[in-house]
Formats: C-alpha cells, sequence, structure tokens
C-alpha cells in the first residue's frame, strides 16, 4: 500500500487493484466500529481509499504503509432489489460483443450479485462489480449528450444506474423505474459501498418467461 497525505487530516491509500480497494475499505470500517481507528470519512474508489478526520494522522500512516492489504471478508448485509427492463439501445451491440442472443445478456445480468464498489460521478450513482471479466465491454466510441435517468448500463468490468439525466458514454441495456437518489429519503442514496444488489426483471425482453 501507498501512503500519501492530504491536507492536515487525511490520507489517501493507494493500492494495486479494486478487490484490493473494497477489502481495505471493509476492514478500515471494521477497525472504526472497534474504535481502534479514528476517522470521520472512509471512501472507497477504484484503487484507493480516503481516510478523512483523523485526529493524528500519522500513527494510521505508519500502520498502513508497514501493512499488507487484509484479505476480503465474505460479503453479508442487506440486498437491493432493482426492478429492470432489458430494453436498452445497445443491448443488441452488447449481445454482439459477448457473443451471445440478445434475450441472454438479461438472463446473464438479473442472474448475478452485484455489489458496489464505490460511489461517484454523480450523486447515487454506485460503481457496480460482480460480473465475471469476459463480459466486460467497452464504453461507446461517442458519449451521448443525454442518458435518460434509470438507465441500466455496463462500461468495462462495472454496472451503473443514472440516477438522473446527463452525459454518458457507457452502454446501456436497460431501465428501470428505481429512484437512486432523493435528497427527502434517509440515507438519500439508495445505493452504498459494500452494499450487495440484484436486478430483477421486469417487461418482455427480461430473459425470463412467465416473471412478474
Amino acid at each position: 500500500m501507498n501512503v500519501l497525505p492530504v491536507g492536515d487530516d487525511a490520507l489517501l491509500v493507494e493500492v494495486s487493484s479494486g478487490e484490493e480497494a473494497e477489502a481495505l475499505h471493509a476492514d478500515l470500517l471494521r477497525r472504526r466500529a472497534e474504535g481502534t481507528l479514528v476517522a470521520r470519512e472512509i471512501v472507497p474508489a477504484a484503487r484507493t481509499v480516503l481516510l478523512d478526520g483523523l485526529a493524528d494522522p500519522a500513527r494510521p500512516a505508519s500502520e498502513l504503509a508497514a501493512a499488507d492489504v487484509p484479505p476480503a471478508a465474505p460479503r453479508a448485509g442487506r440486498v437491493v432489489e432493482i426492478p429492470v427492463r432489458y430494453d436498452g439501445p445497445d443491448l443488441a451491440d452488447v449481445a454482439a460483443h459477448w457473443g451471445v442472443a440478445e434475450d441472454e445478456v438479461g438472463r446473464v445480468h438479473a442472474g448475478t450479485e452485484f455489489h458496489v464498489a464505490f460511489c461517484g460521478f454523480a450523486p447515487g450513482f454506485g460503481y457496480l462489480t460482480g460480473l465475471p471479466a469476459r463480459y466486460d465491454v467497452p464504453r461507446r466510441d461517442t458519449p451521448r449528450t443525454a442518458v435518460p435517468a434509470g438507465s441500466v448500463a455496463l462500461a468495462g468490468p462495472y454496472t451503473g444506474v443514472y440516477p438522473r439525466s446527463s452525459p454518458g458514454g457507457w452502454q446501456l441495456i436497460g431501465s428501470t423505474d428505481a429512484v437512486l437518489w432523493d435528497h427527502t429519503r434517509v440515507p438519500a442514496a439508495l445505493l452504498s459501498p459494500g452494499t450487495r444488489v440484484r436486478f430483477v426483471p421486469r417487461g418482455p425482453r427480461c430473459g425470463h418467461q412467465g416473471g412478474p
């Protein structure tokens, strides 16, 4: 791990992979809950974890610099189910990239349990991992100027749901009516790092027969 100071009371910990960042994030949350680490915020990203609000950054900095990345713990906790219609405009392109029929995209995606690796881009946007590496897809060559809110999308190893209309270059495979961000709700974000997620097919192109 590479530990870098950020301002007077924060540290940025760099690791070599998303899996290591998730494992480190989970371990730091556990240590904070046990009282062995005092940090106001512990924020994961693709290959980093930010610790903010440290009373004495020098001590955790030295401990982390001398430590190995902890092993990943079994995932537990709540599962958020998101209803989705597999009706996205890039469904055929994703199917071709995977080498499967269009209906198979929905079956594979809905048959996977995802979890939120980290959040970013826009309030409520979670970067979900879980699909095997063979299902990685590239971003679109030309991003769209406006992606509708509720679009379910793929890019690289990630699945995401656009919480609001915005430009974007991810491959759109479906849509949902789930509200990803509501400032009147507690918590405002439906998804947070570590949350387990399942997509539940709805509509005629879900790839399931006789479903709801």
